[in-house]
C-alpha cells in the first residue's frame, strides 16, 4: 500500500519545498497524510469541476500547480461554491497537494517544460534566486534560442501551435522584426520583464499582462506574447508521466490519470 506522505516524499526530491518563493502556499494542503492512495488526478487548478471528475473517478489524490487555498476562507458555509468543494473534499477523503512556486523552479519543473515545449536551444534560468539553494542556483523562467530568427508573425503562429493555444495577445514595434533569444516564464510574469532585457531576449513570452508594463516593455524594444496563464496545463500530462514513472520504479500499484477539465476562465471570439 501507498500513502500520500510516500507519494509526497518522492515529488519533493523533485521539487523540495525549500525552493519556492516566500509566502507561496505550496505544499500538502488537504487530507491524510497517512491515507493509502489508489488513483491519483494532476491537473493545473483545483476547481470545483475538477473536485467532482476526481469523484466520479475515485481519485482519492489530487496533484496541482495551483494551490488549493489562495485566500482564507471568511465562513464554511456550503452555499457558497468555494466551500462547497473544501467540504466535497473532505466527505470523499480526496487529498490534496499543490506544486506552485517549487515545481516552478525545478530543474526539469514547468518552465522547463514550456521551453522544451517551444524547443527553446541552450536554455538557462531567467530570474535567479539570490542565493543558492541546497548548493543549486535556481531561477524561475527559462531563456533560449529558437533553432533560426523569425518574424514577430511566424513566432506567433509558433506559440500558439506549440503551446496548444487558438488566440493570444502580443505586442510589438513591428510584425516584421526578427527575433530568435526568447524568454519564459510561466504564470503572472510582467515584473520580471527587467530579466528578459538583460539576458538579452528578442522576445518575452508569459501571462496576465497588464497595459502599462506592456506599454513599457515595448517601448524599451522587447516583443512580448501574453498566451494566458493556462498554458501552464502542459502540467497535467507531464506530472502523469512523471507519476506514472515511479509507480513503475517503486511498484506504488496506483493509478494515474490526467484531468480533461478545462479551467482557463477565459474564452475568446
Amino acid at each position: 500500500m501507498t500513502t500520500v506522505q510516500t507519494i509526497v516524499d518522492q515529488f519533493e526530491k523533485f521539487a523540495p519545498l525549500v525552493y519556492k518563493e516566500e509566502g507561496d502556499p505550496t505544499g500538502f494542503q488537504l487530507g491524510n497524510r497517512e491515507a493509502v492512495v489508489h488513483k491519483l488526478l494532476t491537473t493545473l487548478d483545483v476547481r470545483p469541476a475538477v473536485v467532482q471528475e476526481a469523484i466520479d473517478s475515485d481519485c482519492d489524490f489530487i496533484v496541482a500547480h495551483h494551490p488549493l487555498i489562495f485566500f482564507p476562507a471568511s465562513n464554511l458555509d456550503e452555499a457558497d461554491p468555494q466551500t462547497k468543494m473544501y467540504a466535497n473534499l473532505l466527505r470523499h477523503h480526496i487529498n490534496v497537494y499543490s506544486a506552485h512556486t517549487n515545481l516552478d523552479k525545478a530543474p526539469g519543473g514547468m518552465n522547463d517544460w514550456l521551453a522544451a515545449a517551444l524547443q527553446l536551444q541552450q536554455v538557462s534560468g531567467l530570474v535567479p534566486d539570490a542565493a543558492p539553494v541546497q548548493g543549486e542556483m535556481l531561477s524561475l523562467g527559462r531563456v533560449g534560442y529558437l533553432n533560426q530568427p523569425v518574424t514577430v508573425a511566424e513566432l506567433v503562429e509558433l506559440c500558439k501551435q506549440r503551446l496548444g493555444v487558438d488566440h493570444l495577445r502580443y505586442a510589438t514595434a513591428t510584425l516584421q522584426k526578427k527575433v530568435q533569444k526568447i524568454a519564459v516564464l510561466g504564470g503572472t510574469g510582467g515584473k520580471f520583464y527587467p530579466a528578459a532585457l538583460e539576458a538579452g531576449a528578442d522576445a518575452y513570452l508569459t501571462g496576465d499582462l497588464s497595459y502599462h508594463i506592456t506599454q513599457e516593455m515595448v517601448a524599451k524594444g522587447l516583443t512580448v506574447l501574453d498566451p494566458g496563464h493556462h498554458i501552464e496545463s502542459i502540467c497535467k500530462e507531464q506530472l502523469k508521466t512523471m507519476f506514472s514513472n515511479w509507480n513503475k520504479k517503486f511498484k506504488w500499484e496506483i493509478e494515474v490519470q490526467a484531468s480533461e477539465i478545462r479551467t482557463d476562465p477565459f474564452y475568446f471570439n
